[in-house]
């Protein structure tokens, strides 16, 4: 395992859930204006019976005649329904007048059931029950019932329809679409810094994807940093919760997730996808994912991502949003500075504080506050914001968010194509003729990110690649206006790999190329700065054809004298590389080579 991987899991649970996405303090008061009530209810979810642990927040006031709208929440994967996350989004809205229920999720905390990954024929289903508590059509296993929540309707198919949003980050913010997928009586979402579709999450190929998608029917480069240090989180629920149930078990060797988690993470662990199991492993991935069934969301959401996100990148919330946007479901998106990776600044900058709780002076705050006030509230003019707005890190407090009424946020673009001399040029006459190579070694030679450091708040060594193991091309300074690049670059590529192409049709998609496309900015005075530290793996379709690789979106200013700098590379020690040493040459003419091009938000 990564070093990251073998630190305790209580040091795990501690960074997950002091680090947690959305913790969201109340204002201070003499008081608190609401009374909490601890309850459990029994759920059917999935082939079994689980005990659910919530806390049920009621707002002072609040009763049979005079009832207000609910949030439910429940915690990032890790967390329960009392950690820094869950507990303090409750009692946020419990002060500002919401019935709030804040839950462990199946498999967390003191509640039963093994982890499904947020799957909404198990997760999804076990939620819609707690609606039901909501509704006041069932009690809690001790008897409790609610009849203080406000109510669209008394008829339907499950005899009541409260009022009721959800809001959540990570795993609570994929529960919330599970949840809206198999109960319409959900009115708003808020998910934050969540994921489109786990196959792509967990083993991303940015080689050839659908357009506007992040899913891949060739399988990808495995995120072991991540993917390790979530499981063995999972794993030790039951040496952090040791009195649990035993519906807890799960199956085929795991002690706490279902049989089918425990049989992907097996297969990306061994690096090899042959045909035969490869699509029934990516299905599992997809079926529990919100690729799979957004289809049937039709709560009104309000999408967050980070840009300071490796683990569920921006790319994810712009295939949501593109989906959602295309059937008709009222939606809008925001992607503010922090997520998985870091990124949290300071609340002077205007950004949501997670330790602070500046709904009402922060701008993602005032937009989910919005939200809420619109589609809860039903206070119809209410105005929602724009359909798309992105923090910009260079510009002063109080007019950090820039705005657009469409996403894109406009249809400008810079395009470069890749020189034999290694330079990066606006026009294709200024291609020079020539060919590089780079090949791999065995262990990875090059580094973007400790993919557990920023969640744990570790120090992570400088992004670097060693020399030989990688291709770049750099543009010259940028002259005049700063460029401004919002949204996902994509590069045209073909590479020659004989090696590749002697083994890419074994049957085995991990013969096939590996590579990794990454940004750098390279200021003036030659430091360098990989943009988010993220980067692209690709494990290329066929080598023998152009592919192109879309790189994650990012939000960042090229200031005046600063040059771009585009590189492939061999290996990256988050992920799984190459199986076997495969070099790779990239040959460029004016009328044959690759390109780079950049969505930028008005030059």
């Amino acid at each position: 395992m990564s070093r990251p991987v073998l630190r305790s899991a209580l040091a795990l649970l501690a960074a997950v859930t002091t680090a947690a996405p959305l913790a969201l303090a109340a204002p201070a008061a003499a008081a608190d204006p609401y009374d909490v009530t601890a309850v459990k209810l029994t759920v059917r979810a999935g082939d079994r019976d689980c005990a659910v642990d919530a806390d049920l927040y009621r707002p002072a006031g609040a009763d049979a005649a005079h009832p207000a709208p609910a949030i439910l929440t429940t915690n990032g994967f890790g967390g329960n329904k009392a950690d820094g996350s869950t507990a303090a989004t409750a009692k946020a809205f419990a002060a500002r007048g919401y019935v709030a229920l804040s839950y462990s999720g199946l498999g967390f905390g003191k509640s039963g059931c093994p982890i499904s990954l947020d799957d909404p024929r198990i997760d999804g289903k076990a939620a819609s029950q707690l609606i039901d508590f909501l509704a006041g059509t069932r009690a809690a296993d001790d008897g409790t019932r609610v009849d203080y929540v406000a109510k669209d309707g008394t008829g339907g198919a499950r005899g009541a329809d409260p009022r009721v949003g959800m809001i959540g980050g990570s795993y609570g913010g994929a529960i919330q679409m599970a949840t809206a997928a198999v109960d319409h009586r959900v009115d708003a979402l808020v998910p934050l810094i969540t994921w489109n579709d786990l196959a792509y999450a967990l083993d991303p190929n940015n080689a050839d994807q659908p357009a506007g998608s992040v899913s891949n029917d060739v399988p990808g480069v495995y995120k072991k940093e991540w993917t390790n240090g979530f499981f063995l989180l999972g794993e030790a629920q039951g040496l952090l919760n040791p009195s649990l149930d035993p519906s807890r078990l799960g199956g085929a060797g795991c002690l706490h997730f279902v049989a089918r988690a425990c049989e992907t993470k097996r297969r990306l662990d061994s690096g090899r996808y042959p045909d035969d199991t490869t699509k029934r492993i990516l299905d599992y991935a997809r079926s529990v994912s919100p690729v799979s069934y957004l289809k049937d969301v039709k709560a009104p959401t309000l999408l967050v991502q980070g840009q300071a996100d490796s683990l569920f990148n921006l790319n994810e919330a712009a295939s949501t949003y593109r989906t959602l946007t295309a059937q008709g479901t009222d939606a809008k998106m925001i992607w503010q500075s922090w997520g998985h990776s870091g990124g949290m600044t300071d609340p002077a900058s205007g950004e949501l504080n997670l330790a602070e709780g500046n709904l009402e002076t922060s701008y993602v705050g005032q937009r989910i506050l919005a939200w809420f006030d619109r589609y809860l509230q039903h206070k119809k003019g209410t105005d929602t914001g724009p359909a798309f707005a992105y923090y910009r890190d260079w510009m002063p407090a109080g007019q950090t968010y820039g705005t657009s009424d469409t996403f894109p946020a406009s249809g400008d673009s810079w395009k470069l194509y890749l020189s034999g001399d290694g330079k990066l040029v606006d026009d294709r006459a200024k291609v020079v003729r020539g060919s590089r190579e780079y090949r791999n070694a065995l262990v990875a030679t090059s580094h973007s990110e400790s993919q557990l450091a920023g969640l744990l708040g570790l120090p992570d060594p400088a992004p670097y690649d060693l020399k030989g193991t990688y291709l770049d091309w750099t543009s010259e300074p940028v002259k005049g206006a700063p460029v401004d690049v919002v949204g996902a670059p994509k590069a045209r590529l073909k590479v020659v790999s004989p090696r590749t192409e002697r083994v890419q049709h074994s049957g085995d998609a991990a013969d096939k190329l590996v590579l990794f496309a990454k940004l750098y900015d390279i200021a003036p005075d030659g430091s360098k700065t990989l943009v988010h530290r993220l980067v692209a793996p690709a494990r290329v379709p066929d080598v023998t054809r152009p592919f192109t690789v879309e790189l994650p979106a990012i939000v960042h200013r090229y200031q005046p004298g600063h040059r771009l700098r585009f590189v492939l590379a061999a290996s990256d020690t988050a992920y799984y590389g190459n199986r076997g040493v495969k070099p790779v040459t990239v040959v460029s003419a004016p009328d044959d080579t690759g390109s780079l091009e950049l969505p930028l938000a008005g030059r």
